[in-house]
């Protein structure tokens, strides 16, 4: 199940492409056409003015006819206004920090979420071809290195890594001594970085498969808080930094003064690596006051909910999953959490140019075959709606016509 969500098409008969595509489509459920009485998004909107006005009657009053028309199991609609309505109730009860910190430990084995991973992989393209863009960009880059320090901020589960792992296996003139230095953030708990650890075993069990050279070096911490020497960056070696779609949550100076987006940034631009491949969330629900993030967000959700609904079959268990990863889970952050708390702050990724011009980084040109590869992957193996395309050396992905992630590639700027 690992090796069908990590590893290369290319490498991996079982990979399953559109055919799996087609069938998870014709999965969905008709609509409940009994339960289209309302406006639900009209609601939900009309009850996050009321409890941003402080008219807790007239909010709760709303909330219990969007309970009624609303549901975790109905169509796109009424899931996302179960998980907007949740949200706005935990907001109006002061209880968002709470629940969200509890979603965040959400009881889901690993095989379920290996699961869910490879339906949204088959049936959603934007992780795949991130991954694939990032991997081919670092190995086009990395050509003929002996030693590569692949410094990863926001690793996760690794699922990115052992399909580089298995070109570097094959690559001409042998593979490279790999290192890996995986970041993310801590876990609450007594052991804030067991998933991290976790995920080193698994690239070094992967390596041990491919015969790789490999060490593995574990962070589990805040990033602003990350030293130079935590890094152990050794003399020779050829670096990357990787850093798709995790930023967003490292608070920004609207959170906090000291800015801790731009802390990281200049500790990249310090690490002084070869290419940073960057990846983030093109969103624009990060504003201070309530009601215009509140907009913003429901349309951004509301897009999700769209895809979901379109590409994702409809009793899956994987779907209510993903849909708690990327939707319900967030939706409490943004709408019923605030301060400090409130960790989900993406920006457009026209704004990212700029911070990351700022910060010392030149952009460099989107290699034109790795896109025609990401293009045509996508317009063959999944929905018609998916759209990928570059504008000012950034590589949109999208679903109906809203960008949803953008990845770009960088270099430090000499002094």
């Amino acid at each position: 199940m690992l090796d069908k969500v990590s590893l290369c098409p290319d490498y991996n008969t079982t990979w399953q492409t559109k055919e799996s595509v087609l069938q998870v489509s014709r999965g969905r459920k008709p609509q409940d056409k009994r339960r289209q009485l309302v406006d639900l998004k009209r609601l939900l909107t009309q009850c996050a003015s009321s409890a941003s006005n402080g008219d807790i009657l007239a909010a709760e009053q709303t909330l219990g006819t969007i309970r009624s028309q609303s549901s975790p199991h109905g169509d796109g609609t009424q899931r996302l206004a179960h998980y907007i309505a949740t949200a706005i109730e935990a907001r109006i009860h002061g209880t968002g920090t709470t629940l969200y910190a509890d979603s965040c430990m959400m009881g889901i084995s690993f095989a379920d979420t290996l699961k869910a991973y490879q339906s949204y992989f088959t049936a959603v393209p934007f992780q795949r071809m991130s991954n694939i863009f990032a991997n081919k960009a670092i190995y086009r880059q990395t050509m003929g290195a002996t030693k590569l320090h692949i410094i990863d901020f926001g690793i996760s589960y690794g699922f990115q890594w052992p399909c580089i792992i298995q070109a570097f296996s094959v690559r001409p003139g042998g593979s490279p001594y790999l290192r890996i230095t995986g970041i993310d953030f801590p876990e609450p708990g007594f052991l804030p970085s067991k998933r991290v650890a976790k995920t080193g075993t698994c690239l070094s069990d992967y390596c041990k498969r491919f015969n790789i050279p490999f060490e593995y070096n574990c962070i589990a911490k805040k990033w602003d808080s990350i030293q130079l020497e935590d890094l152990k960056i050794v003399e020779g070696e050829r670096l990357v930094v990787n850093c798709l779609y995790k930023l967003r949550q490292v608070p920004d100076e609207t959170a906090l003064e000291s800015g801790p987006r731009n802390v990281v940034l200049k500790l990249i631009k310090r690490i002084n690596p070869e290419l940073l491949v960057l990846g983030v969330l093109n969103g624009s629900y990060n504003s201070a006051f309530f009601k215009a993030r509140f907009r913003d967000a429901l349309a951004h959700f509301s897009n999700l909910s769209d895809m979901f609904e379109a590409t994702l079959a409809h009793e899956d268990k994987s779907r209510l999953i993903i849909e708690q990863i990327m939707l319900a889970k967030d939706a409490i952050n943004v709408i019923a959490c605030e301060g400090t708390a409130r960790v989900e702050r993406p920006e457009k990724y026209e704004r990212w140019t700029s911070r990351i011009m700022k910060a010392g980084f030149m952009q460099t040109p989107l290699p034109r075959e790795i896109l025609a590869e990401v293009q045509g992957k996508v317009r063959l193996q999944y929905n018609k709606k998916f759209l990928v395309r570059e504008d000012n050396n950034w590589m949109l992905q999208g679903w109906n016509g809203r960008v949803i992630y953008a990845l770009s590639l960088w270099k430090p700027v000499q002094q």
